[in-house]
């Protein structure tokens, strides 16, 4: 029987974006305890994106609508890219790393342009000797798009690895996509979200309804610790991305917490 050793576990990496509302140091429900959790299970081998996002959280959805679309021209120029591509080669950076790229909401628009730029400046394998997985819950990627088909064009040529999208949606979540396959298509689908009774194809409540209760499934379950819980279950223990020794230590985590695992 294969057992991990101490210096394989060392070679995983698993970094997160935060959705809109994110900023280094203050975080909602959801994000701040799959940060706390994931630091629980995988100490230093965990880390999130810090210092790419705008002030105001208006600015950070504008920005996910005008680019989800299809790759960025000049991601090395672009402040999204480049500041998160230098944190993660930066930050205790080895080659040899499994490098796993989580993302939630907005989040996942910086993720899968970062992990297109990622792809292209690693194929020659210099920054990663293997491919690299990537997440993105709660997502606002169109599958139709060309950023979509982009990433999966990567994961065709052996630079990406594993991709989970469907398995990271919430269910009843009608942002999921809302990205569209072009900025126009993008804004009609964040208004429609907005203001359902304008729409014949979105039904309420309302994305600007964050109620606890009655609120849009998007915000009620980005105040809740169980949707922290469903993504390391996720992405640590049914899919295994960290490993073997971390899907353990997840899954020992979220027996603590009450979780029943399948």
């Amino acid at each position: 029987m294969n057992r991990e050793t101490a210096s394989d576990r060392l070679k995983y990496k698993v970094w997160f974006f935060a959705g809109a509302e994110t900023r280094d140091d203050r975080f909602n429900v959801f994000t701040g305890s799959y940060i706390k959790l994931m630091k629980e299970i995988l100490s230093e081998d965990f880390n999130h994106i810090k210092g790419v996002y705008y002030r105001y959280n208006i600015a950070n959805v504008i920005w996910a609508l005008n680019n989800a679309q299809r790759p960025i021209n000049n991601p090395d120029n672009h402040p999204f890219t480049s500041a998160s591509l230098r944190q993660i080669i930066n930050n205790g950076h080895d080659r040899e790393d499994q490098l796993v790229i989580t993302a939630s909401s907005s989040g996942s628009i910086v993720a899968a342009q970062l992990a297109c730029h990622l792809a292209e400046s690693n194929r020659n394998m210099e920054l990663f000797s293997k491919p690299f997985h990537l997440v993105l819950g709660a997502s606002m990627v169109d599958h139709r798009s060309a950023l979509y088909h982009k990433i999966l064009e990567y994961q065709c040529e052996g630079l990406i690895g594993t991709i989970l999208h469907d398995e990271v949606q919430d269910e009843g979540d009608n942002t999921r996509g809302v990205g569209g396959r072009t900025v126009a298509e993008a804004y009609r689908n964040a208004l429609a979200v907005s203001f359902p009774f304008l729409s014949s194809r979105f039904s309420g409540p309302s994305f600007l309804n964050s109620h606890p209760e009655n609120g849009h499934v998007h915000r009620r379950r980005s105040m809740t610790l169980k949707k922290a819980l469903d993504y390391i279950e996720i992405i640590l223990v049914r899919h295994k991305l960290a490993g073997e020794h971390y899907a353990v230590k997840a899954k020992e985590l979220l027996e603590q917490k009450g979780v029943i695992l399948s």
